[in-house]
């Protein structure tokens, strides 16, 4: 989980440097149903285009679930490619998933919130 929540700040600090650090040599990052991100220099292009872009972007966590080297986090943004004001956008809930292999993550997904992502991820109905 720590290396999850490093990510997710190094995410919101806007450190590229730290979130190269933080991804495994054969990283995916996969958004919806867009076709992967794969390897860590095709993502570290493609998050310094992202937080270019939006350099207001943040991820606000709301829960963390954990099941060994699986991460789920649900939460919120701000400052998006959305183009919704803060607090618009702050309504809209999502997961990210996440796999972690020696400190580093080899997955950052963003799920859907629905039902079924959040049973699967272990993220209960309440939260």
């Amino acid at each position: 989980m720590a290396a999850v929540v490093s990510f997710i700040d190094a995410v919101n600090r806007a450190d590229l440097d730290r979130l190269a650090a933080l991804m495994h040599v054969d990283h995916r990052l996969v958004v919806l149903d867009e076709e992967p991100v794969v390897g860590r220099a095709a993502n570290i292009r493609a998050w310094h285009g992202y937080l270019s872009s939006f350099p207001s972007y943040v991820i606000h966590p709301r829960h963390i679930a954990e099941d060994g080297a699986r991460v789920a986090v649900l939460g919120t943004t701000t400052g998006s490619h959305l183009g919704l004001s803060n607090e618009e956008e702050s309504r809209l809930t999502v997961i990210w998933l996440a796999e972690v292999a020696s400190g580093t993550l080899s997955l950052w997904q963003v799920a859907e919130d629905s039902p079924g992502t959040r049973e699967r991820a272990g993220i209960p109905d309440a939260v």
